[in-house]
């Protein structure tokens, strides 16, 4: 198996690739390494390129045949809410148009096999936990750009060869080593982090959900359960015989913001007092997942708590 990787220089890509690069055959990333870093992935090698310019098409085709790729795993998008929603056509050019010019480059060579980063921010509010037949209904542009990318792989795996999984993940976070931590400034324990860094409370946006301290609930998942989930979706997908599945990559567990402040505040030693704002727009205000599916089907189950990411994301980024 030859795999290219999609944002392989990013948070949960580096991961990824950190994991198969001894046990498949050859790895090439391609990203723009606007988020993502290079030295995160040492030997691994990189085509930087930006997937929602129109001009990669031709680079990205070239890209796979020379290097003989048939399995593409895509982790590339853009991701943060609140951007989002202020700039829902630009979610659209990138995410959607960048799966797009992807799929395009990948007509004619030898892939056969895709991957693809999905979210849990498809789905609706629901009773909980949600399963992969629950409803989808996305919030905000970043979903329903996540969402456009599932159907765009299911109905291409419906009229070829080629199949597919999506991989809705739910909140990932913690770190496998140091130099892999999270440095986004869009996911809750980093925010809290760069609060903390800067001689700031952390905050809280929303205080008033029906939820059992008032704050939102979600179902963090380890990120190094999550670079596990997609090794296991590869070997489902080498095995299967077509067409294309959704899974959710999470606990099963829910805990709300207030519950990883004060896990936070317990692993750093600090006294964290948050301060509260409003809500942000397109947040729900609890989602946890129903992993039986990944559990049964992918022989995948998550095997870290929120402690465990927790404390690996404080040790990431306090190191010296």
């Amino acid at each position: 198996m030859n795999v290219l990787v999609t944002g392989g220089a990013g948070y949960i890509g580096a991961h990824f690739v950190r994991i198969i690069a001894d046990q498949k055959g050859k790895i090439v990333v391609v990203d723009d390494l606007v988020g993502g870093l290079a030295e995160r992935i040492p030997g691994i090698q990189i085509v930087r390129l930006e997937l929602a310019d129109s001009q990669s098409i031709d680079l990205l085709r070239s890209t796979i045949i020379e290097n003989e790729i048939d399995t593409v795993v895509h982790f590339a998008a853009r991701k943060d809410i609140e951007e989002s929603v202020r700039r829902p056509a630009w979610y659209y050019q990138q995410n959607v148009g960048g799966l797009a010019n992807l799929l395009l480059a990948i007509e004619s060579t030898g892939v056969d096999k895709f991957l693809f980063s999905s979210t849990a921010a498809v789905y609706a509010p629901s009773t909980e936990p949600c399963s992969e037949v629950s409803p989808t209904g996305p919030a905000h542009a970043y979903g329903r750009s996540k969402l456009l990318g599932e159907e765009m792989l299911g109905w291409l795996a419906d009229s070829s060869r080629f199949k597919s999984i999506c991989l809705r993940y739910f909140n990932v976070a913690g770190a496998g080593s140091p130099e892999l931590g999270d440095n986004s400034a869009h996911n809750l324990i980093p925010m809290v982090f760069e609060r903390i860094f800067s001689g700031k409370q952390p905050v809280i946006f929303g205080t008033d959900y029906p939820t059992r301290d008032g704050s939102c609930i979600r179902d963090y998942v380890h990120v190094v359960d999550v670079a596990n989930a997609h090794l296991a979706a590869l070997e489902y997908l080498e095995a299967s015989s077509g067409g294309s599945e959704i899974f959710n990559i999470g606990t099963g567990k829910g805990s709300t913001v207030l519950e990883v402040v004060d896990s936070i505040s317990k692993v750093s030693g600090l006294d964290l007092t948050p301060k509260f704002g409003d809500r942000r727009p397109g947040d729900l205000s609890s989602i946890v997942a129903s992993v039986e599916k990944a559990n049964s089907i992918l022989g995948w189950r998550a095997e870290f708590g929120l402690e465990d990411m927790v404390q690996s994301a404080w040790d990431a980024a306090t190191v010296s």
